[in-house]
């Protein structure tokens, strides 16, 4: 009898929750399985995670293979329907003790094989969520899942579900433990950050979280802020930027595009110049903020001179660190239906883009070396700056510590120090 094999696909967050499955599994007693967390953001992540059960059943012919994750919410009949599987399950009820230990049972019925609700009708964040997990250095906190937003190229929300929050003192009992357990760094996750708070009593927003956090957990060195809408930030957030060094000068943004048409064919909630307002204003508050961008290159009908308007982004917000996503039709969303660009335009555009992302990364690594630098060491050789730039140490150093750190040089894509 052995353990279990995890794969997990996609985002921080079905990593976090996939550091729960484990232990969920592991109290129940499961044992000769393999366990798929899927991703179904695009049609290509569905893909790999389809090749992946194909490669982990040929691997390991006699165990169970159990698919839970975000496409096995939204297309359960896909995976049941392949000859490798043994079971799905829901976003809902991967999170379930007692699921667990029915999938820890010898043979897995009929009515065990396909477990997946209704995710619209959740209307809470199970507690055990909130557990963190992470290196030596860094834990991540969960404080939201799901999605109120309906933008037309996403699946997302039907497969987490609504916008749900973890109540504040919750999420401080947490974080207190965490720095209890020696952690420097806790970085706040969720589907839709920026929507926290909306479904719990008197509508508090997340810069009442964040302010709350850096007050009641005074020994926390540095709390960080994972990818939020920038049109949904509120003024206490901005106060905190303004005013709390413990809150990271690094701020990963949802833009999605920098073209008002292309931008209100995606249903986003924001306009051009709405991203380039709120980045100016956050950096004038804070003059070292860098800030990182999804942006997806190719969406439906966009045209040179929409694409243009993007590459511009770049430039007019200042971004630094860029996630560069080629449009990829996702079934069962608006956009599919819309009209396609060509795909080797999508391949040219999204290259352009990450060449641009590459270009800013370069600029901002130049501009650091000579200064001075806290860098939280993830290893005994290498740190990330407060910034999130990556440093490499000619000499060791301990592994969950911050050092007070010269920077020496760059190689375009670290830093050396």
């Amino acid at each position: 009898m052995s353990a279990p094999i995890f794969s997990n696909h996609g985002c921080r967050l079905n990593q976090y929750e996939l550091e729960a499955m484990k232990e969920l599994a592991a109290d129940a007693g499961l044992r000769d399985a393999i366990v798929v967390n899927t991703c179904a953001v695009t049609a290509e992540a569905v893909r790999k995670a389809r090749q992946d059960i194909r490669k982990l059943r040929k691997a390991n012919p006699n165990a169970r293979l159990i698919v839970t994750g975000c496409a096995a919410q939204t297309e359960p009949a896909t995976f049941a329907a392949m000859a490798e599987v043994d079971a799905v399950i829901g976003n809902t009820e991967k999170m379930l003790g007692d699921t667990w230990r029915g999938l820890a049972a010898d043979f897995i019925g009929e009515t065990e094989a396909l477990q997946v609700d209704d995710i619209m009708s959740v209307t809470e964040t199970a507690g055990h969520l909130i557990d963190g997990f992470g290196t030596r250095s860094r834990a991540y906190v969960q404080v939201q899942n799901g999605c109120d937003h309906r933008c037309t190229f996403c699946i997302i929300p039907y497969g987490r579900g609504n916008s749900r929050s973890v109540p504040a003192g919750v999420v401080v009992g947490q974080i207190k433990r965490l720095v209890d357990k020696g952690f420097n760094e806790v970085v706040l996750t969720g589907v839709d950050l920026t929507s926290w708070g909306a479904d719990l009593p008197a509508t508090p927003r997340l810069g009442d979280l964040v302010m709350r956090i850096l007050r009641l957990v005074p020994d926390l060195p540095r709390l960080r802020i994972s990818s939020i809408d920038s049109i949904e930030v509120d003024e206490n957030l901005m106060q905190a930027i303004a005013t709390e060094q413990r809150l990271m000068p690094h701020l990963h943004l949802s833009l999605q595009h920098g073209d008002d048409m292309i931008l209100k064919r995606m249903k986003r909630r924001h306009l051009r110049d709405d991203a380039i307002a709120f980045c100016t204003e956050a950096r004038k508050l804070r003059p070292d903020m860098t800030f990182g961008a999804d942006i997806i290159a190719g969406f439906p009908t966009e045209s040179d001179a929409m694409f243009e308007n993007s590459l511009k982004l770049v430039e007019d917000c200042d971004l630094t660190w860029l996630h560069v996503f080629p449009y990829s039709a996702r079934e069962g969303t608006p956009a599919a239906r819309m009209p396609a660009v060509n795909g080797a335009a999508i391949k040219a555009r999204a290259a352009k883009l990450r060449a641009a992302g590459d270009a800013q990364v370069q600029r901002h690594l130049e501009a650091q070396i000579g200064r001075q630098h806290e860098v939280l060491m993830e290893n005994a050789s290498m740190g990330r700056t407060a910034q999130f730039a990556e440093v490499d140490f000619s000499a060791p150093q301990q592994e969950g510590r911050i050092v007070r750190a010269t920077i020496t040089g760059s190689n375009g894509t670290r830093l050396t120090a």
